[in-house]
């Protein structure tokens, strides 16, 4: 990796064989992160849209159904399963809007709840060992690279999130 001083910033100047190593590692790590969440669903009959539905409900207690498929991304009729599958299992709860009637805003249940923390404790052990491992600064750039990676759109969402809070 050769770098370059200019003007007070550094460049890096980075080969296509790095940038092919970084995406081959993205793709693993990819694979070990969702790894223990997949088992955790295959067994209760969920794929990852269900995780990723349920992770930001839990984030953000109350969410609209609009709101969620803004930050998912997919079509609403996707996400209308999602939800429809959930809801009949008593996962989640959708209470009416009390200004607007026709939001729905969406609750985890205490199975829910349950259901969220099996998931997430499985990615927090897995994140944590590698942020020991890789130390406090490669947490820092790590999240920089991650963010810089993000479309502005998503990074707005992801700001939002954050400045929500827990």
């Amino acid at each position: 990796m050769a770098e370059s001083a200019t003007g007070g910033e550094t460049l890096l100047f980075l080969t296509d064989e790095q940038l092919r190593q970084g995406i081959e590692a993205m793709f693993f790590a990819y694979r070990g992160f969702t790894a223990d969440p997949d088992r955790i669903l295959d067994g209760k009959d969920y794929g990852r849209a269900h995780h990723r539905a349920v992770h930001f409900i839990h984030r953000s207690p109350g969410t609209t159904v609009s709101n969620l498929l803004a930050i998912l991304g997919v079509t609403k009729q996707s996400l209308n399963r999602v939800l429809r599958r959930l809801i009949e299992d008593d996962l989640v709860r959708s209470d009416k809007g009390k200004v607007d009637q026709r939001e729905r805003h969406l609750f985890l249940t205490p199975k829910g709840q349950a259901l969220e923390r099996e998931l997430s404790d499985a990615q927090r052990a897995r994140m944590r060992a590698a942020y020991r491992a890789a130390g406090p600064q490669a947490v820092v750039g790590f999240r920089q690279v991650l963010e810089a990676m993000m479309d502005p759109e998503m990074r707005r969402q992801y700001n939002r999130l954050r400045e929500a809070g827990p």
